[in-house]
C-alpha cells in the first residue's frame, strides 16, 4: 500500500510540474512554450504522415468544390477543401466538411447483398458470381424482349424489357459507358437519369433562346454582377458555396433580389424579398417583360442587332392575350400545336436543339431549305404589326401589377421594386444576373419559366457579358455532364438526336443527315459528329458500305422518360432495370406506384454506397409496412452491389456551369465497392463474350462496339483516362488525339465520343480537365487555366456579345472580347465563342446561298441559332408555345385569374389507377404544398441521412406551416401532423413559421406548405417520404415532374399502420403486386 502511495504521489507531482495551467497563471507570456505540455508535445497532425494527397471534387451538389484527400496507407485520413480552387478557396458546405466522415462510414455497404425472388432475407454472395449471374440476366431478358421491327417493317433494334436509371452523380466516363454499352451495344431505349426530373427543362429553354441548354456564365463571374435575381433557388441554402460570390457582388454595390414563397437564408441576406404562390413565376416575370416594353427600358442597341426583335412572323399568328391562353395552330384533335403560324414570314426556321424532331413526320431539310436564299424579313423599325417586338407588347400587356399581385400575391409596390432594380442595371455599363434551380425546372410549365427569364435578360442586354447571363444551379455533382453525355432516352452524346422511328426521315443514315442537318449556322456540322459518334462507338466494323452502322442504333418510339418508365414497370413492360446512383423510390413522383412496378420486375440491380429505400422497398415499404403484401409474394431477384466514391475512383464531374474537372483516385473503396466505370466495362465483357459466337443481325451492335480499354491494378480498374480520350476524339485509324472542333470530319477519318468536348483532351498526355491554375488577383478572372469549360474551353457563353456590333466592348469596365483590326482577329480573356477571323463587318453573299457559319454575319452572335440572334420569340422546338404565358400548375388551388385555359394544353397527365389528380380548387385539398431541400442534406438523403454528423443536424423530417393555419387547425409547434393527396398520406412534425405567408387570391386565402423531400426509412435521419403526396405529371417538352406546386390537405395526428401479415390466400404464395 505504501509503495502505491509513493508512486501515485510521484505520478502526481510529474503531471504538476508538467502541466501547463499553473506556468500559465505564473508567467507574463500565457501562450508559447509556458502551454507547453508533454502531451502536446507529442500530438501531431493528421497530415504529417500522409503517404498520399490526391485532388478530388465534391460529389454532392454541382458547384464543383474541389477538396484534397490525404491517406496513409491505402486509408482515408483526413478531406478539406482546397485552397487553391477559384471555386471554395478552401471553404465547404456543411456536407462537403462532412467528406471524411462519408468516406470512411462504417455503415457503408461493403459486400454485394442478394435477395431470391419470393425470399424474406438478404445474403452475401461474392462479387464475381453476382456479375455473372447479371449477365445471363441481361443476355436472357434482352433476347426475349428485342423488337427488330414493328409490324409495318419499320426498323427498331430496340429493347424494351430492360431500362436504367442513374448517371447524375456518376463520372463522365461512367454515364459515356451507360450510354454507349445500354443503347449502342443492347439496344436499350428506357435510359434515363436524374436530369429528366431535375433540370431536363433546363435544356430546351435555353437552348431554344440562345442555342445551346447550359448556364452562359460561370459562378465566380456573379461577383462582376450590378444586379442578381434569385428566383427558384434558395441559394444560401442549397448552393452556400456558389453564394458567396453573390456576396462578394453585394458587397461591391449590386442590388440582390430574392424572389420566392418562402422567406429563407437567402431572402434574409437579399436587399429584396418577393414572396410569390408556388407556381406562379410566368406571371411575375411576365410582368417584368411588360414593365420593360412599357417604359421603353430595354437595351436598344444590344437588341436590335442580336436578337429577333425586329423579325416578322407570319401574318396569322395569334398570341395567348388573343386566344384566352391558347396560340394559334390549336388542334384539340391531336392535343397539340401545328407550329406554321408561328414560322418567320415565309421562312421556317428550326430550333437549335436536338429535340426539334418530335412529334413531327414532316422533314426538315424541305422546311427550312430556303434559309441559305436569305435572312429572315426583318423590320428594324419594329413598326410592322407582326414583328416580334408588337407581337410581345401585345402578349404580355395583360401582366400589368395589378394583375401580377392578383395572380401571385406578391403586392405590386414589391413587384415594382424588383422591376426598377433590373432595369436600373442594364446598358453599356451595368450588367445583371439571374440564379434559378429547381423551383423553375419543377414545374408542368417549368421550360416556359425559365424561357420567360431568358427574354427579360436578351431585353437588358445581358447574355455574353461579363457579370451578366442566367446561372443554372444544378443539384448533382455531374447532372450537366449526364445530359451533354446523356443517360437520357432521346439524345445521343452532346446533343444530338436519338433517331425516332415514327418519322420517316430517319429509317438510313443519308436521309437522316440530311433531315437533322440545319443549313445555317454551327449545327450545320451534325454529320461531322454523328459520323464521328458512330466510328467511336462501332470503329472499323463502321463505313460507308453500312452507314456508318446508324441502323445499329435503338429507335424510340414514344416518351421512355422516367415518369414513363415508372408506368412501364407497374405494366409489367420492363422486366430488369439498373439504378445506379439513383434513388428513385425518393426522388421519383408518386413513390407508392414506383414501390409499386419495383415489385413486379424480374430482377433489380441497385448500385450505391449506402443501403437505399430503393433496394429495401420489398421489407420496409408502404405496401409491406401497411399489411397489402408480404415480402415473399414479391418476385424481384435484388442485388445490391457496392460502389465507389470520388476519391475511391478517377473521372470527371461536369459541374453546374459547364466546367469538367477531374478527381483522383486516393485509395480503393472498401470490400468490394467499385466504381461504376469497373462495372460498365467488366459487365460488357461478359455480354460481348455472351455474344461473341452469334451471327445473328441483331446482335452485331454488342458484338461490334468498341470496347477495349485499359485495365490497370490488381482489381483491373479500367483506365478512366482512355474513355475521356474516347469522349475527346482521335484521329482513325491513327488515333492521334484531336486538338479542337475543328478537326472533326464527317468521312469516318475521326472517332469522336462526344463532340462538344473536344479538346478536353488534346494530346495523348494532356488531359486538361486535370489543369489546376486558378488566375491571381490580378489576373482576367475567368481562370481558363483551371480545369475546363466546354466547348472549347470557353466560360462565358456567347461572348461576341460583350462587345458592340463593330467589335468594340460595350464598357471598358465590362471588357472582354474585342475586335484588333490590325491583328485581324477577335481578342479576349475568354475562350471566344465565335470564328476567330471573321470581322465584324462580314455579311454573307445571299446571292451563293451560303451555309453554315458563312450564313451568319459578323454581328450576330448567337453562333448555334440558324439566324445567329437570342430568340424572345421561338417559331420552332418547344410544344406549348412560342412565348411564356401563365398557366396554372396542374393542381391548384384558384381558377386562372390571367386566362380561360387553366393549364399549359400539353402538360401530361398520365390517369390511371394509383395516379389519380386533384381537381380545380379542390376543398378536399385546398392547401399549396412545396418541397425544398436543406443545406445539411442532400437530394434523396441517401449519402448525408447514413452520416452522423449532418443526421444531427436535421435529425428527422418536418413540414412548414404558417401561423395562421396552424391556428385554424389546433396545431402547435412540433405536433405530429399528417399531409395527404389522392396519392397517399404521410405524417411529420409540425414547423409553425412565418417563412411562409398566405396569400389573397381572387377573394380567397390561399395557404402554402413547406416540406423537406430528403427523408426516408433507411439511415440515422429518417422520415416519410414527401414524394408519396406527388402525382405522375410533367411538362410537355420534357416529362418533367412538378413536385415544386400542388394541393393537399393536412390535419393535426398520426397515421394508423398495420404491421399485421395477411395469411395465405388458399396456401397459394400472392400475385406481386396485383394491379389496382
Amino acid at each position: 500500500m505504501t509503495a502505491n502511495r509513493q508512486t501515485l504521489g510521484r505520478r502526481a507531482a510529474s503531471f504538476l510540474r508538467d502541466w501547463s495551467l499553473p506556468r500559465q497563471l505564473r508567467g507574463e507570456d500565457h501562450r508559447s512554450d509556458a502551454a507547453r505540455s508533454t502531451l502536446s508535445e507529442r500530438l501531431r497532425p493528421r497530415l504529417e504522415h500522409a503517404d498520399h494527397v490526391g485532388v478530388s471534387v465534391c460529389p454532392y451538389c454541382a458547384v464543383g468544390c474541389s477538396v484534397l484527400v490525404y491517406a496513409e496507407d491505402g486509408r482515408i485520413t483526413h478531406v478539406e477543401g482546397n485552397p487553391e480552387s477559384p471555386i471554395n478557396a478552401g471553404t465547404l458546405c456543411p456536407k462537403g466538411a462532412t467528406l471524411f466522415s462519408l468516406m470512411s462510414n462504417p455503415d457503408r455497404l461493403t459486400k454485394v447483398k442478394y435477395r431470391a425472388p419470393h425470399s424474406d432475407r438478404w445474403e452475401e454472395r461474392p462479387l464475381d458470381w453476382a456479375m455473372e449471374r447479371i449477365a445471363q440476366l441481361v443476355k436472357r431478358t434482352r433476347d426475349e424482349t428485342f423488337v427488330e421491327a414493328l409490324p409495318d417493317g419499320t426498323k427498331v433494334n430496340h429493347t424494351l424489357g430492360i431500362a436504367s436509371l442513374g448517371g447524375a452523380t456518376l463520372d463522365n466516363e461512367e454515364n459515356y459507358l451507360i450510354k454507349k454499352l445500354f443503347g449502342g451495344g443492347l439496344g436499350m431505349v428506357f435510359i434515363e437519369n436524374q436530369a429528366r426530373v431535375c433540370h431536363a427543362n433546363s435544356v430546351p429553354s435555353l437552348a431554344a433562346s440562345f442555342g445551346r441548354g447550359a448556364a452562359t456564365m460561370p459562378q465566380w463571374d456573379l461577383a462582376n454582377s450590378d444586379c442578381i435575381l434569385i428566383m427558384g433557388s434558395n441559394m444560401a441554402e442549397a448552393h452556400p458555396i456558389a453564394f458567396r460570390f453573390v456576396m462578394e457582388a453585394k458587397r461591391k454595390g449590386a442590388t440582390v433580389m430574392h424572389v420566392d414563397p418562402r422567406f429563407t437564408r437567402t431572402s434574409a441576406l437579399a436587399d429584396i424579398h418577393a414572396p410569390i404562390r408556388a407556381g406562379t413565376d410566368i406571371a411575375f416575370l411576365g410582368g417584368i417583360i411588360r414593365y420593360i416594353l412599357e417604359h421603353d427600358l430595354m437595351f436598344r442597341d444590344y437588341v436590335l442587332p442580336y436578337t429577333n426583335i425586329a423579325t416578322i412572323i407570319e401574318g396569322d399568328f395569334k398570341d395567348a392575350a388573343a386566344l384566352d391562353g391558347l396560340f394559334s395552330g390549336w388542334n384539340p384533335d391531336k392535343n397539340s400545336y401545328d407550329f406554321d403560324s408561328w414560322q418567320y414570314e415565309g421562312v421556317v426556321v428550326p430550333s437549335a436543339l436536338a429535340e426539334h424532331y418530335l412529334d413531327t413526320a414532316e422533314s426538315f431539310s424541305e422546311l427550312t431549305g430556303r434559309l441559305h436564299e436569305r435572312p429572315p424579313p426583318q423590320d428594324p423599325t419594329l413598326e410592322h404589326p407582326n414583328c416580334v417586338y408588337q407581337i410581345l407588347k401585345r402578349h404580355y400587356a395583360p401582366y400589368t401589377p395589378e394583375m401580377v399581385e392578383r395572380v401571385t400575391g406578391c403586392p405590386q409596390e414589391t413587384f415594382l421594386k424588383v422591376a426598377e432594380a433590373l432595369t436600373r442595371n442594364c446598358g453599356r455599363e451595368r450588367t445583371g444576373a439571374i440564379c434559378y434551380a429547381v423551383g423553375w425546372n419543377h414545374h408542368s410549365i417549368g421550360v416556359q419559366m425559365i424561357r420567360a427569364a431568358a427574354i427579360v435578360q436578351a431585353l437588358l442586354g445581358n447574355i455574353g457579358r461579363p457579370g451578366g447571363g442566367i446561372l443554372a444551379l444544378r443539384g448533382h455533382c455531374s447532372i450537366q455532364g449526364s445530359t451533354d453525355i446523356p443517360t437520357l432516352y432521346n439524345m445521343l452524346p452532346s446533343y444530338l438526336p436519338q433517331p425516332n422511328a415514327f418519322k420517316p426521315q430517319a429509317r438510313d443514315f443519308d436521309s437522316f443527315l440530311d433531315d437533322e442537318t440545319i443549313p445555317t449556322g454551327w449545327w450545320y456540322n451534325f454529320p461531322k459528329y454523328m459520323t464521328s459518334l458512330l466510328r467511336a462507338w462501332y470503329g472499323g466494323a463502321a463505313g460507308p458500305h453500312n452507314g456508318w452502322g446508324y441502323h445499329w442504333l435503338p429507335k424510340i418510339v414514344g416518351d421512355h422518360s422516367q415518369l414513363a418508365l415508372t408506368l412501364a414497370m407497374d405494366d409489367r413492360m420492363i422486366r430488369g432495370l439498373f439504378l445506379l446512383g439513383q434513388n428513385v423510390v425518393m426522388g421519383g413522383s408518386n413513390s407508392k406506384l414506383i414501390q409499386r412496378g419495383l415489385g413486379k420486375l424480374d430482377w433489380l440491380v441497385v448500385r450505391d454506397t449506402d443501403m437505399v429505400e430503393s433496394a429495401t422497398f420489398w421489407q420496409k415499404g408502404h405496401a409491406v409496412r401497411d399489411g397489402e403484401i408480404r415480402p415473399e409474394e414479391i418476385g424481384t431477384e435484388i442485388f445490391v452491389m457496392p460502389a465507389e466514391l470520388a476519391g475511391e475512383k478517377e473521372g470527371s464531374f461536369t459541374n453546374t456551369h459547364r466546367l469538367v474537372q477531374w478527381h483522383d483516385k486516393v485509395v480503393d473503396g472498401p470490400g468490394d465497392s467499385r466504381s461504376e466505370l469497373w462495372f460498365l466495362y467488366h459487365l460488357g465483357r461478359r455480354l460481348k463474350a455472351l455474344y461473341a459466337d452469334s451471327t445473328a443481325e441483331r446482335d452485331a451492335p454488342i458484338r461490334n462496339l468498341t470496347f477495349d480499354y485499359r485495365t490497370k491494378g490488381p482489381r483491373d480498374d479500367v483506365e478512366a483516362e482512355d474513355v475521356l480520350r474516347e469522349i475527346n476524339g482521335y484521329t482513325f485509324p491513327g488515333r492521334r488525339q484531336l486538338k479542337n472542333l475543328a478537326e472533326i470530319a464527317a468521312d469516318g477519318s475521326t472517332a469522336c465520343g462526344s463532340w462538344l468536348y473536344c479538346g478536353c483532351f488534346p494530346e495523348e498526355s494532356h488531359n486538361q480537365t486535370r489543369m489546376r491554375e486558378a488566375d491571381g488577383p490580378d489576373g482576367p478572372g475567368t481562370h481558363r487555366g483551371w480545369a475546363f469549360s466546354w466547348p472549347d474551353n470557353r466560360r462565358v457563353l456567347y461572348n461576341r456579345a460583350s462587345a458592340d456590333p463593330e467589335g468594340r466592348p460595350w464598357s471598358e469596365r465590362k471588357r472582354l472580347v474585342w475586335w484588333d483590326e490590325a491583328k485581324g482577329a477577335w481578342q479576349s480573356h475568354d475562350g471566344i465563342d465565335f470564328e476567330p477571323d471573321k470581322r465584324p463587318d462580314y455579311r454573307p453573299d445571299w446571292s451563293k446561298k451560303p451555309e453554315g457559319m458563312d450564313a451568319l454575319r459578323g454581328d450576330e452572335p448567337f453562333i448555334m441559332m440558324p439566324d445567329g440572334r437570342g430568340a424572345l420569340f421561338t417559331a420552332s422546338g418547344l410544344k406549348d408555345g412560342p412565348l411564356p404565358a401563365h398557366y396554372e400548375p396542374v393542381e391548384s388551388p384558384v381558377h386562372n385569374p390571367m386566362y380561360r385555359q387553366q393549364t399549359s394544353p400539353v402538360a401530361k397527365r398520365w390517369r390511371r389507377p394509383g395516379n389519380p389528380l386533384h381537381p380545380v380548387a379542390d376543398p378536399r385539398h385546398p392547401h399549396v404544398l412545396t418541397t425544398y431541400r436543406l443545406t445539411e442534406h442532400h437530394c434523396g438523403g441517401t449519402p448525408t441521412r447514413g452520416v452522423p454528423h449532418t443526421a444531427e443536424l436535421q435529425p428527422e423530417g418536418f413540414a412548414e406551416i404558417p401561423p395562421e393555419l396552424a391556428e385554424e387547425l389546433g396545431i402547435r409547434q412540433l405536433d405530429w401532423i399528417v399531409l395527404a393527396t389522392a396519392r397517399g398520406e404521410i405524417e411529420t412534425r409540425a414547423m409553425i413559421t412565418r417563412r411562409l405567408r398566405p396569400f389573397r387570391i381572387d377573394g380567397h386565402t390561399v395557404h402554402q406548405i413547406g416540406l423537406p423531400w430528403h427523408f426516408g426509412w433507411e439511415g440515422y435521419a429518417t422520415g416519410d417520404i414527401a414524394n408519396v403526396l406527388t402525382a405522375v405529371v410533367g411538362d410537355g417538352n420534357t416529362s418533367m415532374h412538378e413536385n415544386k406546386a400542388l394541393t393537399c390537405a393536412l390535419r393535426k395526428g398520426r397515421l394508423t399502420r398495420s404491421l399485421a401479415r395477411r395469411p395465405e390466400r388458399d396456401g397459394r404464395r400472392g400475385e406481386p403486386w396485383t394491379s389496382s
